[in-house]
């Protein structure tokens, strides 16, 4: 899934947006003078369908369009000429004044998109530019790729550069106010993939997407296309008892079956179910390495104990040797790490085997940066990698994402980088090999799947090129799509860099097209060629459990049997028959308006070519009825959106087939028919022939209705005259109830339910015409008079039980802090006023305060709470507190506060973490002052609450944020705007010597870390608690370590394990004992210091903290996790 169009990395905050046609209203003006360059017509082919892949060599032109009179036009957009390129008309657009920015604004256009058939796609790599006529270096030229549809058809730059840079007539960019647009467009032909079909073109089939697994399911298709991997997986013990959803092997093993197997695309829910993910992280972009590392890792870990254990080691882990050795002494220090895969630098290296060079590069500690080797003291030495072994199976992660410090964020490299088909780690004489290699092993490589990212930092698209059994054809596995492709697809064109595409017009500018390629090579797998034959084994079914393959064959067969169905459900009607016992069976049950639920009654498959009274002669042998006695009426949905059996069927339409006859009752063209079948019984109950139904009679429904049980249920039906009363019938229907015959009973006409209930008394004296009553209409009764109110009876008569049922909703009730956790649960009414709400819950919890009750809303998409409970009396009702976008929750979380909710809104609340200045152990305070109160108000409540070292100590208020502190609060500001929610809020006294710094007196960040030094890149880690510290000129790095040590209280023995560090923008240049730390730190104040701090490495052993569910974590930072 494409989650997000590629910008060009020189533009990252540059937005693309598509222009918002309604800016402009009307036809616009012509400008005199575009001339459109000619462009020779290509070849023309119709677009393919939606979701097409670019393919085949690009059809490329230039089209310039020179704008006269730039600075004089006055309308809002204007269009070029129309120009064909790859046989597709195209035009460029622009908002000479902006399209609501200060920028020009560009883009290109489909010209003819309004005129083209319905599903069309074009995919084209454009650029375009506004010539710099002073100075051509000056040109301002951007481009990107996209494919244009129906709801796309335009596509560009909102921002493409600043008004006042165009209009600036000394700039270059109009000149005699003239403007050059020139527009480069290539189009790569597409392919109609919805007749497609994967397997019988290639052998293979693909993984559906389920949002924005595009990711998982290229790593999946090389990982299976592993055969020893795949042979593995299917050896590992399931038993028949096992699901799927919760078994990770068994959820792998039927995945990799069907991928083997079935004809068509495969689903992975079943996988991504076993990994304990929700929808949501289904629909959240993660990392392919980060994937293929967790995934590897618990498989290892289900692997341990049984027949296949340590098949991962055997296939992926190789091993290197990071050392130090001494020039001048000898002495030397190795350490031996052991890799599944190994990150190589794609920036500044031209192939794997310039990587490779760097990876092993030799470093030397010298000067200030020398090596403290033991008893030798500091000495000059070399440090680097070298590698012990390497193993069958070579992952190779490209380095294509990295942190640009300068601009303080992510980018992605699409620099050319290149990979060979063979890959030879013995050359050089083994150069990349430690001493203790393995040389009678041959290091040579073969290519076996190129892992592609096609996008930008912020998203895009995954696919692979495999060939899964190592001959020349490579195969495209793009989620649902396999396609064969050849080697120069799969290699050179995902090396990245630049693309250069010849022109269709070369007489005219013979600069050729260069596009960055933002597809580009992100993973690559190589087998040893010496381990081809035992890795690229046969697999077959022997290798699967018998119990796998029985309920995946099972499987298979049930679905072959439902695309059977699916196949010939033209040919058929489905005929749903409602009958009294389904009356009986569900009202006052299942369902309490209208009369039955058409999904729950019993169905039949028919022909539609079938004579439908063939079909009664079907219904007479399931049902036991004979032909005789049954009568069909049609069901029709009534202007208020009830649904009522509404006249029967005549004997020409009982003549008709039964296709016929559903097209005639159903204007909706759905599959179905849906009949009442009335079966008339004596008084013996034995069948009788429906009674003849002449113009003047009418069916009508009745429901009973007793208001102390608060039950309502079907007691039948009754033909009745329209000009007939309903006292005339008073006598049956208390005979029907089971009521003495004298019994006084009031009638209600259930009118509809949608939007709100309407159900009206019924003039007993009023004839059924005059009260306008039908056939099909439902009439509710009950004893009169109703119960007097002293009978603690809740819904009196049929109006308030209705009106009770419609509303209705059990509502689960969760502690704030325990949201996962159902503490309750209350039976509400969706109209309850938030007032009714606070108080029930209040009443549940025996709480004499209802103000002091907070609630928040549930998210239906994260399963957590919102981040904002509801405000006092915010909301009107209780739906209006459940609804979620088009969903309606049942889930609301509540908390008791110590103060009344109105007060509360007045106050802010702040969470703050007190230090003492002697105590290990924090003090977590929440501090409750007034909206306008300033942070000085906040240290003053905070010295009421906590023990201070003495009377008189001075507070400050830090913010502290991933074990790094980011800002100290003055005194003055409001606390209105300071956030807890993500920062952690920290109040400390600060030391006597921070008072009066000498004028060389630095104040500096001290923080804890750990370094990972995995791969050859140094990964640093804070945690812990950060601190200041004043350091003094002169002073060495040994007499600071004396005071840090004092102040943390760090028994010697493990104090002498720790280093220290100076760290500027995450990078550690270690300090020796003898070092003035002063030097290194030069900045006096304190703001933005983070970036330089003192940093202490030791290990980590603090225990590692939780967030709660009121604490949003950033969608970016959430990290791979498989749960089970």
């Amino acid at each position: 899934m494409t989650m997000m169009t590629p910008q060009p990395l020189d533009q990252e905050d540059e937005e693309m947006l598509v222009p918002h046609s309604d800016l402009v209203e009307g036809p616009q003006p012509l400008v005199e003078g575009p001339q459109p360059m000619e462009v020779a017509p290509a070849d023309n082919d119709n677009a393919g369908s939606v979701e097409n892949q670019a393919n085949e060599e690009p059809q490329a032109s230039r089209f310039t369009w020179t704008i006269e009179n730039f600075s004089r036009l006055n309308m809002k957009k204007l269009y070029s000429d129309v120009f064909t390129v790859g046989g597709y008309k195209w035009r460029v657009l622009i908002f000479p004044k902006g399209n609501n920015v200060d920028f020009l604004s560009m883009y290109l256009d489909v010209a003819d998109s309004a005129t083209l058939p319905y599903g069309w796609s074009r995919y084209a790599q454009f650029s375009l530019a506004v010539v710099n006529q002073m100075h051509n270096k000056l040109t301002v030229k951007k481009d990107t790729q996209h494919q244009f549809n129906q709801r796309e058809s335009d596509w560009g730059f909102t921002s493409f550069m600043p008004l006042s840079d165009l209009y600036d007539p000394n700039k270059g960019y109009l000149m005699n106010d003239t403007c050059l647009v020139e527009a480069d467009v290539a189009v790569r032909k597409v392919i109609d993939y919805w007749a497609y079909d994967s397997k019988k073109e290639t052998g293979y089939v693909g993984l559906k997407n389920q949002g924005a697994t595009c990711y998982m399911n290229s790593l999946l298709q090389t990982l299976y296309h592993i055969p020893y991997f795949r042979k593995a997986v299917y050896h590992m013990p399931t038993t028949e008892n096992d699901i799927p959803t919760g078994s990770i092997p068994l959820a792998l093993q039927s995945l990799f079956y069907k991928l083997q197997y079935n004809d068509t695309s495969v689903a992975t829910k079943e996988l991504t179910k076993s990994f304990g993910w929700d929808t949501y992280d289904s629909f959240m972009q993660h990392d392919v390495q980060e994937l293929n590392r967790v995934l590897c890792e618990k498989l290892e870990d289900k692997m341990k104990g049984t027949v296949v254990e340590g098949t991962i080691q055997k296939l992926f882990e190789g091993h290197h040797m990071n050392y130090i050795e001494c020039i001048n002494v000898d002495f030397k220090s190795t350490r031996k790490e052991s890799f599944y895969d190994l990150q190589l630098d794609v920036k500044g290296c031209k192939d794997v085997y310039a990587s490779f060079d760097k990876y092993v590069e030799v470093e030397c500690l010298e000067g200030d940066n020398k090596y403290h080797a033991e008893e030798h003291g500091l000495q000059d030495a070399k440090k680097g990698v070298l590698f012990i072994d390497f193993p069958p199976v070579l992952q190779l992660q490209l380095k294509r994402f990295e942190y640009d410090f300068m601009r303080d964020t992510m980018v992605k490299i699409n620099d050319r980088y290149e990979f060979p088909l063979e890959l030879d780690l013995d050359r050089d004489n083994g150069k990349y090999l430690s001493p203790d290699a393995d040389r009678s092993v041959r290091n040579l490589y073969t290519l076996h799947s190129v892992l592609v990212h096609s996008g930008g930092v912020h998203g895009g698209h995954y696919y692979a090129f495999i060939r899964p059994t190592l001959t020349d054809q490579w195969y495209k596995f793009d989620d649902e799509r396999v396609t064969k492709e050849d080697v120069k697809r799969a290699l050179e064109e995902q090396y990245g860099g630049e693309e250069e595409l010849p022109q269709t017009n070369p007489g005219y500018n013979n600069t050729p097209f260069k596009f960055t390629k933002y597809s580009n090579a992100y993973m690559l797998v190589y087998i040893r060629v010496s381990d081809k034959d035992k890795i690229i084994c046969d697999v077959d079914e022997k290798d699967i459990a018998e119990h796998l393959r029985i309920r995946l064959k099972k499987e298979q067969e049930e679905k072959e049997d439902k695309r059977r169905y699916k196949a010939q459900a033209h040919l058929y009607t489905i005929i749903k028959v409602a009958r009294d016992e389904d009356l009986r069976e569900q009202i006052g049950k299942d369902i309490y308006f209208d009369l039955v639920d058409h999904d729950k009654v019993r169905n039949f498959r028919i022909q539609k070519q079938m004579p439908f009274n063939l079909f009664k002669e079907e219904v007479a042998k399931e049902l036991g009825i004979p032909v005789q006695f049954q009568r069909f009426w049609i069901w029709a949905k009534r202007q208020n959106h009830t649904y009522r059996p509404n006249r029967p069927l005549t004997p020409q339409e009982e003549a008709q087939t039964v296709g016929t006859l559903r097209e005639v009752s159903n204007k909706a063209h759905n599959a179905e028919l849906k009949l009442f079948l009335e079966v008339e019984r004596g008084p013996d109950l034995q069948l009788v022939p429906p009674p003849e139904k002449i113009k003047e009679d009418i069916l009508l429904f009745f429901k009973l209705y007793d208001p102390h049980k608060e039950e309502l249920r079907y007691v039948g039906r009754l033909f009745v005259k329209s000009t007939g009363k309903p006292l005339e019938i008073l006598m049956k229907l208390n005979e029907l109830a089971g009521f003495a015959s004298d019994q006084e009973i009031e009638l209600f006409e259930e009118i509809k339910f949608e939007p709100s209930v309407m159900c009206e008394r019924l003039d007993k004296r009023a004839s059924f015409r005059f009260s306008q009553i039908e056939d099909g209409d439902i009439i509710c009764f009950q004893k009169w008079p109703p119960p007097e109110a002293d009978e603690q009876v809740r819904f009196p008569d049929v109006p308030s039980y209705l009106e009770y049922v419609k509303n209705r909703q059990i509502v689960h009730f969760r502690a704030l802090e325990r949201p996962k956790e159902d503490e309750f649960c209350l039976e509400l009414a969706k109209n309850h006023t938030y007032d009714d709400v606070v108080e029930r819950v209040a009443q549940h919890l025996s709480l004499d305060d209802p103000s002091k009750i907070r609630l928040t809303p549930h998210n239906c998409y994260s399963q957590q709470p919102k981040p904002n409970p509801i405000k006092y009396r915010s909301v009107d009702h209780l739906i209006d507190m459940l609804v979620h976008y088009n969903q309606i929750s049942d889930i609301l979380y509540y908390e008791v506060l110590d103060i009344p909710l109105p007060e509360l809104q007045c106050l802010k609340t702040l969470k703050v973490a007190f230090h003492h200045a002697t105590k290990d152990e924090a003090t977590i305070l929440n501090i409750r002052l007034p909206k306008p109160s300033t942070v000085g108000d906040v240290l003053n409540e905070i010295k009421t609450k906590v023990e201070l070292s003495q009377p008189n100590a001075e507070l400050r208020l830090l913010e502290v944020f991933y074990h790094k502190i980011y800002k100290i609060f003055p005194t003055h500001e409001k606390i209105e705007n300071i956030n807890d929610q993500y920062w952690t809020l920290r109040a400390e006294e600060i030391p006597e010597e921070e008072k009066n710094l000498g004028q060389h007196d630095r104040l500096i960040h001290v923080y804890h870390f750990t370094k990972e030094t995995a791969q050859n890149q140094v990964q640093v880690q804070n945690f812990g608690e950060p601190f200041f510290l004043v350091i003094h000129e002169g002073e060495t790095l040994a007499e600071v370590k004396a005071r840090i040590q004092k102040k943390l209280q760090v028994p010697d023995e493990e104090f002498s394990k720790w280093k220290f560090a100076f760290l500027s923008l995450g990078r550690p240049e270690y300090l020796e004992d003898s070092d003035i730390v002063s030097t290194r730190f030069q900045r006096r104040d304190v703001y933005g210091a983070w970036e330089q701090y003192l940093g202490l490495e030791h290990s980590d052993t603090t225990p590692k903290r939780s967030y709660n569910a009121s604490q949003n974590r950033h969608t970016f930072e959430k990290p791979v996790k498989i749960y089970n």
